[in-house]
């Protein structure tokens, strides 16, 4: 093969976090009945989401890695990479919000012609499926690649550090039980996702002593992250008995280091054996497109009685995962291979 091992590692890590996605949706069913089910399935839950949470931050640390270096304009980075989001995004939308509107009129909602277009409008605003909020921040933060990444390119990592040192105080002090400690501030010119796509960055341009130092770090990261959300997600449902999702969100501290971990636990790391690289390289290819379809995939799947609980979860979380993944690319590859649909597939 011709390409080069960083493509196969995007790769590698741009699959691993697709599949991560699909087990966030499908493990966190577990939530809404936290306080009613046993120990064990709340535990089994816990663990698979936590594990799943890598995914979100990793997906923006790749598009810093990838896009920060490209000394792209404007108009040939709307052309080249915004596009190439929108106009697949447009499209499932649509599905989306048609299928909310024959979902109600089975359910007997019957509206004027002009209620469906103010309801459309608002499900494009809004998001028509409830995992599309992605896509509006990675279109916000897409607005920022072409000025800072100017500035990534020509800053020192003293200066790069300094950024993420001041966004990661953003993240601390907006937890919950350290946001009566933040001093009075401005700082939401630091805040939010774009730190990850700075983080991204910073992180691929790093040149490690050797292969070991720079797993014992990601391996460190990985663990403390994973634990911390399993175990402080536990403590919180015992002590309050509800579930919240605090130690889930992506801007948590716990989240950055075990986004972190995984990024730098797969950054350089090739794989070989040839069937293992066909399938990585064709859920790869379609990745975006499954992002984009398989909570449809999931929600039909729910209705045949396969989630998370359907045998029990350390057998339905992972047997879910795999079977709405492979119905998604099924899906997702059929689309594209019809007249135009390589536009729309995603």
């Amino acid at each position: 093969m011709d390409r080069s091992v960083k493509t196969f590692w995007y790769d590698n890590l741009r699959v691993i976090a697709t599949i991560g996605v699909i087990g966030i949706h499908v493990s966190s069913d577990y939530q809404p009945e936290s306080g009613t089910i046993p120990d064990y399935s709340f535990w089994i839950g816990n663990i698979f989401d936590s594990l799943s949470r890598f995914s979100v931050p990793v997906f923006v640390m790749l598009s810093g890695a990838l896009l920060l270096p490209k000394a792209d304009g404007i108009r040939t980075f709307w052309k080249k990479r915004v596009m190439r989001l929108l106009v697949p995004f447009l499209f499932w939308s649509s599905i989306y919000t048609l299928k909310s509107f024959w979902d109600g009129y089975q359910d007997g909602v019957r509206l004027s012609f002009g209620g469906y277009l103010q309801e459309m409008l608002v499900q494009w605003r809004d998001g028509s499926s409830l995992h599309f909020w992605y896509v509006y921040m990675i279109f916000g933060v897409y607005l920022f690649v072409p000025i800072i990444g100017r500035w990534v390119r020509n800053s020192t990592p003293k200066e790069q550090l300094y950024f993420l040192g001041i966004w990661v105080l953003t993240i601390i002090w907006g937890q919950p039980l350290l946001e009566a400690l933040k001093p009075d501030i401005e700082l939401s010119y630091f805040s939010g996702f774009l730190g990850y796509l700075v983080l991204g960055y910073f992180l691929n341009q790093r040149k490690f002593q050797s292969k070991r130092q720079q797993n014992s770090i990601a391996l460190s990261l990985i663990g403390v992250g994973v634990v911390s959300t399993v175990l402080g997600t536990y403590l919180i449902h015992y002590y309050t008995g509800k579930y919240e999702s605090t130690f889930y969100e992506c801007l948590s501290p716990n989240i950055l280091l075990y986004s972190s971990g995984m990024f730098l636990l797969l950054k350089d790391k090739d794989i070989s054996f040839r069937p293992l690289v066909r399938i990585r390289d064709f859920i790869s290819k379609y990745s975006y497109g499954v992002f984009l379809v398989h909570v449809l995939v999931f929600f039909q799947l729910q209705e045949f009685g396969i989630n998370w609980n359907f045998v029990t979860p350390i057998v339905g979380i992972p047997l879910t995962v795999i079977i709405c993944l492979l119905i998604t690319l099924l899906i997702v590859y059929i689309v594209s291979k019809l007249p135009y649909g390589k536009y729309v597939s995603g």
